[in-house]
């Protein structure tokens, strides 16, 4: 086997292993659950990991929602992006009920994924990181290592850019982990391309007109 790929398989065995014997759940409007290292697997491997800590009940989380939800979706959303980002994105919820915690998820993209609410997991990742405060946002090469503790105060400064950032550090120090498509140029063009907003535009009028049918 090739030193790339044997490479690559510690990476994302180093992430999984973060979540191991975790349940992840999918913000989506099913909840779907990832339960499986095999499921996990797949949304964690060769990405940068995102850890969200933050509180519905928190002012300053408040505050910081509006910036945080600009920034995943123009990085996930296919309203600006072709493909979506290498980024994995987990909010790991501080809140003090599970209702506050379900409203607060509503200001956060489809593509996140969350702990359930109970999980105890989340104060061991508290003290993993050494959050002091919230909001707070911890990032992670594939392999586990920390980028940044800075997150929110990079996202809010420099918005994209952070993961332009993120990603260029993880290449010089673990550039195997990407797959073969992401040695790619990025391009950041797609972000204000208005025929695919028109497109995305014309799409989301349809699913909506199939809704009310």
């Amino acid at each position: 086997m090739m030193k790339g790929n044997l490479e690559t398989e510690a990476a994302a065995e180093a992430m999984v292993d973060l979540f191991s014997g975790i349940t992840l759940i999918v913000n989506n409007r099913d909840r779907d659950q990832l339960d499986t290292p095999q499921q996990v697997e797949k949304r964690v491997r060769n990405k940068l990991v995102l850890l969200y800590f933050g509180s519905r009940e928190c002012p300053k989380c408040q505050e910081f929602a509006p910036v945080l939800q600009d920034f995943s979706n123009r990085l996930v959303d296919e309203f600006y992006v072709e493909r979506a980002a290498q980024l994995a994105l987990v909010y790991v919820s501080q809140d003090r009920t599970e209702e506050k915690e379900q409203q607060y998820l509503k200001t956060l993209h489809r593509r996140w994924l969350y702990l359930p609410f109970h999980d105890t997991y989340k104060r061991e990742l508290r003290k993993k990181y050494n959050i002091t405060a919230i909001p707070s946002i911890v990032v992670l090469k594939p392999n586990g290592d920390l980028i940044t503790r800075n997150g929110v105060a990079e996202i809010s400064m420099m918005g994209v850019d952070c993961f332009k950032n993120w990603w260029e550090a993880s290449e010089v120090i673990d550039r195997n982990f990407l797959l073969a498509e992401d040695f790619e140029d990025w391009t950041w063009k797609s972000l204000t391309d208005p025929l695919r907003q028109l497109k995305y535009k014309i799409k989301k009028e349809k699913e909506k007109a199939g809704e009310m049918e």
